[in-house]
């Protein structure tokens, strides 16, 4: 018996990843980091800014996503983000620009609790990305 799932992650480009011999997810929640393996109960709940970990038996993939929603249900698990990319792939100078912007944000007078939080979120996880 196959302890594997599915994983689709789409972003507003491109279905960005579909695999399906998947044997964990951690997914970084506004509850917390969850971690998903098959049979997982059903969920939905919204991302925060975050590493996705992706495993696939020993092999590990880490993806950087700014916000989204997941949904796991039937062994399928769906992320929806407008902003992931691989971290293997990802240039110092992209999150440079990304660690200016939301320290930007964060610096203007008019912004409300959410937007601060959010963006003190992506702060300190790109910080550890340098």
């Amino acid at each position: 018996m196959s302890d594997n799932f599915n994983i689709e992650i789409v972003n507003p480009e491109k279905s960005f990843l579909s695999k399906e011999n998947v044997t964990e997810v951690v997914v970084p929640a506004f509850e917390g980091e969850i971690g998903i393996l098959k049979d997982h109960i059903p969920i939905i709940s919204f991302l925060k800014p975050g590493i996705i970990k992706v495993f696939s038996g020993a092999e590990l993939e880490k993806y950087y996503v700014d916000d989204g929603i997941v949904e796991f249900k039937n062994n399928n698990l769906s992320v929806l983000t407008s902003l992931i990319f691989n971290l293997k792939d990802i240039e110092k100078s992209k999150v440079q620009d990304l660690l200016k912007i939301a320290e930007d944000l964060t610096n203007k007078s008019e912004i409300n609790d959410q937007d601060r939080y959010l963006a003190e979120q992506k702060i300190q996880v790109l910080k550890t990305l340098n």
